[in-house]
């Protein structure tokens, strides 16, 4: 006799239970539900099979969300003689599924456990999500489906776009399975990835002037953070000549090509916030997620792009926010082309790191320090001052190769390699090796003392 076990559940009737039960099947290895069969096994039947079975697939119909009739089929069968509704249902494709309402959340999805029907823990649902939406955050079915677009519909009117259901469809906010997918949700009101801002007096967080905490819409975080550091960008103006001339801290294109760098590159599979902090001295802009598999930092400054979120760009780049990709931070270097000042570039397995010297204080305070504890501004040095430099290293390590002097002076790679040319081409340095194992030594220093 057949009995009840992870693939099998009886119901003496119908009840609106059942759905769950079909979840639960379609989310684990599938099953069959009987209609008309006691909890002791006895076959008892149904009174009316065709009203039984519209019952069933109406509420499946309803209530289930993805749509699972495809792997769901529903007869009359006879057992003892009597007609008892058999309600086949396969594993989906879809996982997870879910009670329309509940959400993808564990009182909404269900699985199987033994012969009973228990709510799914959230690892279990991030396991089937990611099962089946591979390791693409954005395409991924959001946790939440009670999604509102009030900002992004306004975004995109005044750009004159359309944003219907077809054009989420086409723009990945809705998925294959007719759900939100994560890149909806980044663009929601009820997005909960947030920009964290602060104001810190000094060079040092140790004194707080302001601070704000942005969530919701990307887009309107974007424009919120922009307007909020344009707030503390003071214009310095001075006279050459009859000639009033004014100058800004930062750059305007620069903090807007790191925000939007911060936004569309950050890995938002983490929880943990953008980060920007103003200081006296300069601007810190920390998003999390390091370079994407197999492009390094030298890749980045030479324009390389490998988009960790392409169908977010791409809704910027539609938005005309983004002009080209692989071009931010060139421009970023380009906006500071007329300073000894240079931005600087920090990556980690998991964060990036965009710092932007203030030029207005390094003008007013002539200083080639500004930051936290020994970081230094080399490259609002003057060139004597970066030779010494690198003579020192030289003289601690026996050798430099580019990329210490990258690291020690906060410089770029092509600044290291031209400063580095020119030392070794007046005898300051003698260059030893190539490729790789290029190594710039002092005369004094150099195994062969010859120089190349």
């Amino acid at each position: 006799m057949i009995t009840e076990g992870k693939n099998i559940e009886w119901k003496r009737e119908y009840v609106d239970d059942i759905k769950k039960t079909v979840v639960a099947f379609a989310n684990s290895d599938g099953g069959m539900v009987h209609i008309g069969i006691n909890d002791d096994g006895s076959v008892c039947g149904v009174t009316d099979e065709d009203e039984t079975m519209l019952r069933v697939m109406n509420a499946i119909r309803d209530s289930v969300r993805p749509d699972v009739m495809m792997f769901v089929d529903c007869s009359c069968i006879e057992m003892e003689g009597k007609p008892v509704v058999a309600v086949a249902v396969q594993r989906g494709t879809a996982r997870p599924y879910y009670i329309q309402g509940k959400g993808i959340r564990p009182e909404g999805v269900y699985v199987r456990q033994g012969a009973s029907t228990v709510p799914a823990s959230d690892a279990a649902i991030l396991a089937m999500i990611k099962e089946t939406s591979g390791d693409s955050y954005e395409t991924a079915r959001s946790l939440n489906q009670q999604l509102t677009f009030e900002t992004t519909s306004a975004f995109f009117r005044k750009k004159g776009l359309e944003f219907s259901n077809y054009q989420m469809r086409t723009l990945h906010l809705i998925g294959e399975d007719k759900t939100f997918t994560n890149l909806a949700f980044l663009l929601s009101e009820q997005c909960t990835h947030a920009i964290k801002l602060a104001v810190f007096e000094g060079s040092r967080k140790t004194v707080f002037k302001d601070r704000l905490e942005l969530s919701g819409s990307l887009l309107k975080q974007l424009e919120s953070a922009f307007e909020y550091i344009d707030r503390y960008n003071r214009t310095r103006a001075e006279f050459r000549g009859l000639e009033r001339v004014e100058s800004r801290d930062y750059p305007v294109e620069a903090v807007r090509e790191a925000l939007l760098n911060a936004v569309v590159h950050r890995d938002y599979s983490f929880s943990g916030p953008t980060l920007i902090s103003i200081f006296e001295d300069r601007m810190e802009i920390v998003s999390i997620g390091g370079l994407v598999k197999g492009i390094a930092l030298d890749d980045i400054m030479l324009g390389v792009s490998v988009l960790r979120n392409q169908h977010l760009a791409n809704i910027f780049y539609r938005l005309k926010l983004i002009e080209a990709y692989g071009t931010g931070v060139m421009k970023i270097r380009e906006c500071y082309a007329d300073s000894v000042m240079e931005p600087s570039i920090e990556t980690s397995s998991n964060a990036f790191r965009i710092i932007l010297p203030n030029l207005n204080y390094g003008k007013e305070n002539n200083i080639s320090r500004v930051g936290e504890s020994t970081t230094y501004y080399a490259a609002s040095m003057k060139k004597e001052e970066r030779i010494k430099a690198v003579i020192a290293l030289c003289q601690k390590k026996g050798f430099v190769v580019r990329k210490d002097v990258e690291s020690a002076l906060h410089i770029s790679q092509a600044t290291a390699i031209l400063l580095l040319r020119e030392m070794a081409e007046a005898g300051i340095l003698v260059k030893k090796g190539t490729a790789k194992n290029l190594r710039y030594y002092l005369p004094v220093y150099c195994p062969t003392a010859q120089k190349s």
